[in-house]
C-alpha cells in the first residue's frame, strides 16, 4: 500500500518516491496544500475503488498513517 500511495504522491507534489517515507508528513515535510491534499484523496477513491471519509482524512498527517487508513478500507 505505501508503495502504491508514493507513486500517487508525487503526481502532486515535486519530490522524489525515494525521499517519501511512512513518516512524511504531508504539509510540512512534502508540501501538500490543502487542494493538492483533497485531489489526491480524490485520485486514491478512484484507483482503490475505496470512498474516503473527509472527516477522518482531515486527521491524516503521515503518509504512513495514510496508508494504513487506506488498508482498512
Amino acid at each position: 500500500m505505501l508503495e502504491k500511495l508514493k507513486e500517487i504522491i508525487v503526481n502532486y507534489v515535486e519530490v522524489e518516491p525515494e525521499q517519501i517515507t511512512a513518516e512524511s508528513r504531508f504539509v510540512e515535510d512534502l508540501g501538500f496544500t490543502s487542494f493538492d491534499f483533497m485531489s489526491m484523496l480524490g485520485e486514491i477513491e478512484e484507483e482503490f475503488d475505496v470512498e474516503v471519509d473527509q472527516r477522518e482524512a482531515a486527521g491524516l498527517r503521515t503518509v504512513g498513517e495514510a496508508a494504513e487508513y487506506l488498508g482498512k478500507l
